[in-house]
């Protein structure tokens, strides 16, 4: 069965959503304000009206409630920017609680009618009264959500280890299941300071780069295999799977030369 939805974002959100277009005709670019199960937020359409199976739909599908005006977007704005000023508040009541948490972010919906406190905690938090405290504090509705450190180092922002800005901020990888095999794949150092991300995990780029290296192995030969090459028959030492080449030593009385090759000019003896 097809249903018709839009696909959407939210503010800062790399997910995709569908909504229900409720008989409006939308296009990419377009914000709109949307019903969620957390009250009403702007979206952005990232696809117009289309049709999918209803089997794709997870959660149920939620209206698109109106085209949002530039009052709302205005206001949206202006909470943005009220609920990021709100953090050192946020962190002071956390403190007075003596609560073991970590506050990372203030977020709001387009009316401020929602508080969303993300924080990271190394053991289970009470904290009935800190959202006790901070709705009296406020006057809104208060969610606390606890991230991990992914999560955190995407919001917070940084330079990864090859000096560019961290994967999660752009947006990549960030449903991506991450594994040390993915690092043996790649023949990288298997030493955590090494493949860890400034979030302590495994880099994320491990997972988006993983399925070049693996299909690429398919075309490589192992290595301490025996090859047989144009200046003759020798032993596979290195692969370079970037490149697609292949470093054979040649044993003889004299030398131990070693030569590379194109990975597709070679033959494994087997």
């Amino acid at each position: 069965m097809q249903v018709e939805v839009v696909t959407a974002k939210f503010n800062k959100g790399y997910n995709n959503y569908y909504f229900s277009p409720n008989g409006l005709n939308l296009n990419k670019g377009d914000k709109v304000i949307v019903d969620t199960e957390k009250g009403r937020d702007i979206v952005t359409i990232v696809k117009g009206n289309h049709e999918i199976e209803s089997s794709e739909i997870v959660d149920t599908l939620k209206n698109v409630i109106k085209m949002a005006t530039e009052a709302d977007v205005v206001l949206a704005i202006e909470n943005d920017k009220k609920a990021k000023d709100l953090l050192p508040e946020v962190k002071q009541v956390v403190k007075s609680k003596k609560i073991d948490m970590k506050v990372v972010s203030v977020e709001c919906n387009y009316n401020f009618t929602r508080l969303t406190v993300n924080f990271t905690a190394e053991n289970r938090v009470d904290f009935r009264e800190l959202v006790k405290g901070l709705a009296e504090k406020f006057k809104t509705r208060i969610e606390l959500r606890q991230i991990g450190p992914r999560d955190a180092t995407r919001i917070i922002g940084g330079l990864g280890c090859c000096g560019k800005e961290c994967c999660c901020s752009q947006g990549l990888g960030i449903d991506d299941h991450v594994s040390i095999k993915m690092a043996k794949n790649q023949g990288l150092s298997l030493n955590p300071n090494s493949i860890s991300g400034v979030c302590g995990k495994l880099l994320c780029c491990l997972a988006y780069e993983n399925e070049y290296y693996m299909e690429t192995l398919k075309s490589m030969p192992r290595y301490g295999t025996m090859v047989k090459t144009s200046d003759g028959e020798g032993k596979v030492i290195f692969c370079d799977l970037l490149k697609k080449t292949v470093s054979v030593r040649y044993q003889n009385e004299n030398s131990s030369e070693v030569k590379v090759y194109p990975a597709d000019t070679i033959k494994e003896i087997k």
